[in-house]
C-alpha cells in the first residue's frame, strides 16, 4: 500500500498547536505549494487550506480524548507537512526527544485524498496511535523478540554474526507481531475521534476503496484493507 497510515519514524518537536509547512528534518529544496481547489468536500486533491480546516476541528477532539483516555500521557500533538524532497503519499505518528506525540502529513498525500473526511480519518487515526501506546509497545515486543532471537542464536551455537542476526530476525518479528491489530484498534478510535470532530468515518475510510490492497501477508504491517473498512462499520455503526 503507498499510503501508510501509522509508520513510525523520528523527529523532532517545535511550537506547540501549530501546522508547518517544513518538515522537522528537511534537507533538500523546499516542496511546491499545495493546489488550491475550489470544491475540497466533493472531490479532488486536497489543500493546504483543507489541511488546517481539519486540523483546527480534529485536535482538540484528540487531545480532549487523550486526556480523558491516558491522563498521564502528553496530548499535547504537534501537527506538521513534512516536505522532504520525494517522500511518497504518507500520514505517520511518532515522538519527539522529550515525548511529545509528533503527527506528520506529506505533501504527495493531499494529492490523493479526495475530501476533507479522509483527512479528518487520517489525522484521527495517527492520533489513536499515540493514545494507545502503539509507540512503547512496538519498541516493547521488538526488544522482548531481539532477545529471544539471540538467546535462541546463543543455544544453537552460532558465532557472534550468526546471533547478531538472529537478534535482528527476532526484533522484527517482534515488532511486527501486533502492528496489524495496532493498525485496526487506530481505525476504530480514529473513527470515533473524525465522527466527534463533525466528520462522515464512513467516508472518510472509503479511501481505502481505491488504496492499493497490502492483502493479508504473513508479518505484514497493515492488514487488508476490508479488514480496514469493517472495522470503521462496527466503530461507528454504519
Amino acid at each position: 500500500m503507498r499510503v501508510v497510515f501509522g509508520c513510525f519514524v523520528m523527529a523532532l518537536g517545535l511550537a506547540a498547536c501549530d501546522i508547518e509547512v517544513a518538515g522537522p528534518r528537511s534537507t533538500g529544496p523546499q516542496a511546491q505549494p499545495l493546489p488550491q481547489v475550489s470544491q475540497s468536500r466533493t472531490g479532488g486533491p486536497q489543500s493546504l487550506a483543507d489541511f488546517r480546516a481539519v486540523v483546527q476541528r480534529v485536535e482538540p477532539i484528540a487531545e480532549r480524548a487523550c486526556r480523558d483516555m491516558r491522563p498521564r500521557l502528553n496530548c499535547d500533538f504537534r501537527i506538521f507537512i513534512d516536505d522532504r524532497e520525494g517522500l511518497p503519499p504518507n500520514a505517520y505518528q511518532t515522538l519527539d526527544k522529550n515525548g511529545r506525540p509528533l503527527i506528520g502529513f506529506t505533501p504527495a498525500l493531499f494529492l490523493e485524498m479526495r475530501n476533507r473526511d479522509e483527512l479528518a480519518f487520517a489525522l484521527a487515526h495517527e492520533a489513536a496511535h499515540h493514545i494507545e501506546g502503539h509507540i512503547p509497545q512496538t519498541q516493547n515486543s521488538a526488544a522482548a523478540g531481539a532477545i529471544l532471537g539471540s538467546l535462541i542464536g546463543s543455544l544453537a551455537g552460532l558465532d557472534a554474526a550468526g546471533v547478531e542476526t538472529a537478534q535482528n530476525i527476532g526484533g522484527t518479528i517482534g515488532a511486527r507481531r501486533y502492528s496489524k491489530g495496532f493498525e485496526l484498534e487506530a481505525d476504530s478510535l480514529g473513527a470515533r475521534i473524525a465522527k466527534q470532530s463533525g466528520y462522515d468515518p464512513l467516508r472518510g475510510v472509503l479511501y481505502f476503496a481505491r488504496a492499493a490492497d497490502p492483502g493479508d501477508r504473513f508479518l505484514g504491517t497493515h492488514p487488508p484493507n476490508a479488514d480496514r473498512i469493517d472495522t470503521v462499520r462496527r466503530a461507528v455503526g454504519g
